[in-house]
């Protein structure tokens, strides 16, 4: 007899849209999270970052119930502006701007910051009779048989189910307990995060500006007391960024300003900093006996181009039509090898893709950085091949 439909380890963003999307479909589930989600800016813990949910993932949320707790809280993002900046000082050498406009009615995505997103999360699941998230629990021990999975809790319970999710991280139990291995990208890179208030309008433009050491990503934000907002994502070697997020705040903020060749005028710190570990991962199978990996248990890649959580929605998105295509057998070996056969090779395409992008973001050698240059403006200036890069980074191809 089994105590739930599905379990679910790991309560992250992620984790929690998965449970949602599959309590509104009417299965039951449990979540497993070990924190505590922090749903408030000012509170400690809280997770300051930003996410881009872009077009493809919008049926994934309309689906799950979910945009109806977002909508008022969503800053467009019209157009991706992209800058090479490269050379000894950050001069705006090449800027393309990719429209949203030349695809069609809808924006590329939409930006929230990462605790607002998990307030909605939670308010939605509150919704759900289905749905039980518990918290400051973890899972220690994984048991299957052909027809159930057994999770041990932290507390000893152990718990069945059909099947077990693994959205618990890039250092995912699941995915271990399930001897399912896993390759590593290194680049001696971290991000620093931060937001920041500039005078100088964003115009629902995110922008990248790219440079030795990687990208220097500026994503909007809702106005903070009548100012433009924006987040920010600076990566660059790991030395350079713990030496930059210990700058003094006046310092910091004429190096973020340089960095971002002035695009948007003087910018001035307006949040914490944080560094971020920058690496690619990918798990070598996307499923074991009972279980299915998603998000960052199976995909990790460098925050460019939005396309972290947006691959964990398409992993969701997957999962939820197998689950109800195989709710009679569900956890099965066939539901199981379908995910697999979906999901693997657009994963692979994408953290390689993803990867390739990153280490050209990185060049130094100048006659390679003009080839990035070259190669970004001849993509802009084919338009068929513009929109066809558009599409595939929007996930809609």
């Amino acid at each position: 007899m089994n105590d739930t439909d599905i379990i679910i380890s790991g309560g992250g963003l992620a984790g929690l849209m998965a449970a949602i999307s599959f309590g509104t479909q009417g299965f039951k589930v449990l979540c497993i999270e070990p924190k505590m989600p922090v749903t408030n800016a000012a509170d400690r813990g809280a997770d300051l970052r930003s996410t881009a949910i872009l077009q493809a993932s919008y049926p994934v949320l309309e689906r799950a119930g979910l945009w109806q707790h977002l909508e008022n809280h969503a800053t467009p993002l019209q157009v991706m502006r992209i800058i090479d900046a490269g050379g000894p000082i950050p001069i705006r050498r090449v800027i393309k701007e990719f429209n949203a406009a030349d695809l069609g009615d809808l924006p590329f995505g939409w930006n929230f910051p990462n605790w607002l997103l998990r307030r909605a999360l939670l308010a939605r699941l509150t919704e759900l009779p289905h749905v039980t998230l518990r918290t400051g629990l973890s899972c220690t021990a994984i048991f299957t048989r052909l027809n159930w999975v057994r999770v041990t809790l932290s507390t000893g319970e152990k718990v069945t189910a059909k099947l077990l999710v693994g959205a618990d991280g890039r250092h995912s139990f699941v995915r271990e307990a399930s001897n399912i291995g896993v390759k590593t990208w290194r680049y001696g890179q971290k991000a620093l995060v931060f937001s920041v208030l500039h005078d100088a309008p964003h115009h629902n433009i995110s922008t990248e500006v790219h440079r030795t050491g990687g990208p220097f990503t500026l994503v909007p934000l809702p106005d903070d007391n009548y100012q433009p907002a924006s987040a920010v994502v600076w990566m660059d070697l790991g030395p350079h960024s713990v030496r930059n997020a210990a700058l003094s705040e006046s310092d910091f903020n004429q190096a973020i300003t340089e960095r971002s060749a002035g695009i948007l005028g003087a910018l001035r710190l307006n949040s914490p900093r944080t560094l971020w570990p920058i690496i690619s991962q990918l798990a070598d199978h996307l499923v074991g006996e009972r279980v299915a990996l998603m998000a960052e248990a199976a995909h990790v890649i460098p925050p460019i181009g939005a396309q972290g959580l947006n691959m964990s929605l398409a992993d969701v998105a997957t999962l939820l039509d197998l689950a109800t295509a195989y709710r009679t057998d569900l956890g099965c070996s066939a539901m199981l090898a379908a995910y697999q056969k979906a999901r693997c090779f657009k994963t692979k395409t994408r953290v390689l893709g993803i990867d390739a992008l990153n280490r050209a973001s990185m060049i130094k050698i100048p006659s390679l950085g003009n080839l990035r240059r070259l190669g970004l403006s001849a993509i802009y200036d084919l338009k068929p091949l513009r929109h066809r890069i558009m599409e595939k980074g929007l996930g809609l191809t």
